[in-house]
């Protein structure tokens, strides 16, 4: 027996002495103390998770079995998750991204990235705000340099069979929200079993039977502590999922679990607080999954005044980030009931944060799973570092930054910019980092790293079929200022690319992406709206088939079968007196020749709020008719419209039906149920629609 078998022998059951085996191994501490927490600080209990790292496996090779050690340790709130005491536990980062060697390790290099963003007046000039990117949402439209556009080619014609376009991954989900994935469900206002449906207004859930002839409301539950939250359902839970409105800057996130075993009296069961702002949430079954950001920490930063010269303030400054301990940087969770408050914990060990390359901004995005129903047992890791970009397939996560000027990457500085006030950033790189992380259950393990030179515009541009990932990207400093399309596969640890398209929309802005089984549909817009079709039947040589020149843009695009498509945007009123809301049916019978067969008009000044949220658009295919949410202001008042389209022959015969005012427009919703029948959900109630 060796001896650091014989050391592991001498520790009872439960959490498996790493730091001690390290230090006693001249490996050092891999969870050290000091400035990262004493033992008793109850921001250092972790939460149910994996404990074993690839820096702690290197470190043990050839005394244990990588992924096999014993995990105990306390949850949030309690002692313990179920069965954690037994649990084998898996290397949570497999690929090139190194997680921390301990808590000083991973507090020294937060400090040392950050040391450089220090001014006087705190983080760069004194107006830094987290600037957190939720709900995919990013600035956008940021000058380009002028070039004079070039002629980018014309339909291509060849011999070959091109490819039509064929999905069954975009469609409505099992709840009734039409998602980017079928086989992943995400959170909104409205979900339904087909027999229930549930809303939430005003951060209230209420529960409406829909089996009847009419809808009947049954309950209506106050949500406590939560604001702007949207739910996803899972047999007889409900999770609600929202800001916490409950600390000074209301940047945390909150999440309920709510029992409906009795509609007619929900009851809240759990409670989760994050002290870190929602990037994404996604689910999968009973299984949720949550991607957290948090910004740089909220330190007692002074500023110059009388007796406090600029300099001596930027040192007293730079002084409290060297001083600064690892609670200060790491999210918390807090796990509690309605009748019993959680106490905060650390929701990552150190050792389960990786570290990236210094072109991330300086921050930590957690990755976090858990079952719908015991929503207080997490699995968490961490990335050192901000993402903005969050996509998911039925079995993979990909975190991305856009490599660019609109998120993460941008500068700092939120009111303006002096040439003598420091940003937070640096240029951006022009190049995009995706991380690749598989799925398994609540479970995420990075598997592989990359890069592609361009800018990814937010998840819609991105898609993974048949393992080769699929991506859209926009012209940076690394690339000419063009859009391209670009494939990248698995080469065991590293995504590289496989095959690329330039020259798409030059001097122009992606505006929509739509992706097939081998094709994709790729919208640019500067003054007109080139829809350019990619043959991705040879993933390793992307091929443009041909594009279409039409005024206008289409920001949201949706395949009504493989002959149709119909693009949701905006474009110039036929009488040429402004912009207005415009719904086009496109012929893709021809992928060559893209046509388009009809278009619809909305009055001037008019928004499509699908071209913001595809939640608010819903294809029947039964009945082969289109439900999408349109807004006017008139009057002075915002107004909000049920538009229904009947696509026949070729035609789109349209039908305004005003539902709503004022902010409730937003939360306007068409939902189809399994019988056929549609409901539509407004800011005050629901009920079906006379199609």
């Amino acid at each position: 027996m060796s001896d650091l078998e014989k050391m592991w022998d001498d520790y009872p059951a439960g959490k498996p002495p790493v730091d001690a085996i390290l230090a006693k191994a001249g490996a050092g501490s891999a969870g050290g103390s000091g400035s990262a927490g004493g033992a008793g600080s109850a921001r250092r209990r972790l939460v149910t998770r994996p404990v074993l790292t690839a820096a702690a496996a290197t470190a043990l090779v050839g005394a244990f079995v990588t992924g096999t050690l014993v995990a105990g340790g306390d949850g949030p709130g309690g002692d313990g998750g179920p069965g954690s005491g037994d649990l084998p536990q898996r290397v949570a980062f497999q690929a090139d991204l190194a997680p921390a060697k301990s808590c000083d390790d991973l507090l020294e290099t937060y400090v040392e990235r950050a040391l450089p963003l220090v001014s006087a007046w705190g983080w760069g000039n004194g107006v830094y705000d987290r600037l957190h990117l939720t709900g995919d949402v990013f600035l956008r439209d940021l000058a380009t340099a002028a070039q004079s556009e070039a002629a980018d080619g014309t339909a291509l014609k060849s011999s070959y069979r091109a490819p039509t376009p064929q999905t069954d991954r975009q469609v409505n989900s099992d709840t009734g929200t039409n998602v980017q994935e079928a086989a992943v469900d995400e959170p909104d206002t409205v979900k339904t079993n087909g027999e229930l449906l549930l809303t939430v207004r005003d951060d209230e859930l209420a529960t409406y039977d829909v089996t009847g002839d009419s809808t009947e409301q049954l309950s209506s539950l106050a949500l406590p502590g939560i604001a702007d939250a949207e739910i996803v359902l899972s047999g007889d839970t409900v999770v609600a999922i929202g800001v916490d409105d409950t600390g000074a800057d209301a940047s945390g996130t909150r999440v309920l679990g709510i029992s409906i075993a009795d509609p007619a009296e929900p009851e809240i069961t759990s409670d989760v607080q994050y002290d870190a702002a929602l990037v994404s949430a996604r689910q999968h079954g009973a299984d949720l999954r949550l991607v957290l950001s948090s910004g740089l920490p909220d330190l007692d930063f002074v500023a110059p005044g009388d007796k406090v010269s600029p300099a001596k303030a930027q040192r007293d400054n730079r002084t409290l980030v060297e001083d600064s301990t690892i609670e200060d940087w790491l999210p918390t969770i807090t796990a509690g009931t309605p009748d019993e408050a959680g106490t905060a914990a650390q929701l990552l060990d150190c050792t389960e944060v990786a570290i990236p390359s210094d072109d991330l901004f300086v921050g930590t995005t957690s990755v976090v799973g858990f079952d719908a129903g015991t929503t207080g047992t997490v699995d968490a890791i961490g990335l050192a570092g901000e993402i903005g970009i969050a996509y998911e397939s039925a079995d993979h996560l990909y975190l991305a930054t856009d490599g660019g000027w609109g998120s993460t990457m941008w500068p700092r500085c939120i009111d303006w910019c002096d040439m003598g006030s420091p940003t937070l950033d640096h240029s951006p790189s022009g190049v995009s980092h995706v991380f690749d992380f598989e799925l398994d259950g609540i479970t995420a393990t990075h598997v592989a790293s990359g890069k592609v030179e361009g800018s990814i515009r937010d998840r819609w541009s991105i898609d993974e079929a048949d393992g080769i990932l699929r991506v859209a990207v926009g012209p940076t400093s690394e690339t000419g200022n063009f859009n391209s399309v670009v494939t990248l596969e698995r080469s065991g640890q590293r995504l590289v690319e496989h095959g690329r398209l330039d020259n798409l929309g030059v001097n122009e802005d992606i505006k929509s992406v739509r992706w097939f089984d081998d094709l994709a549909i790729v919208v640019t817009f500067r003054r007109i709206d080139p829809l350019y079709a990619i043959d991705l039947t040879d993933t390793a040589t992307p091929r443009l088939l041909g594009k279409l020149k039409i005024p206008g843009f289409s920001s949201y695009l949706h395949p009504l079968g493989e002959l149709r498509m119909v693009g949701v945007g905006e474009g110039p009123n036929p009488d040429g007196r402004g912009w207005g809301a415009q719904i086009a049916l496109f012929n893709v019978r021809d992928v060559t020749n893209v046509r388009q067969m009809n278009v619809h008009h909305y009055p001037r000044g008019s928004e499509a709020r699908a071209a913001v949220d595809p939640r608010a658009f819903t294809w029947l295919p039964d009945q082969r008719i289109i439900l999408t949410v349109v807004e006017r202001w008139t009057g002075g008042r915002r107004v909000g419209y049920v538009s229904e389209v009947k696509v026949r022959e070729g035609k789109l015969l349209e039908r305004l039906v005003q539902v709503e005012y004022g902010n409730d427009v937003d939360h306007v919703r068409a939902v189809p149920m399994p019988d056929g029948r549609v409901v539509v959900v407004t800011g005050e109630d629901a009920e079906f629609f006379e199609l």
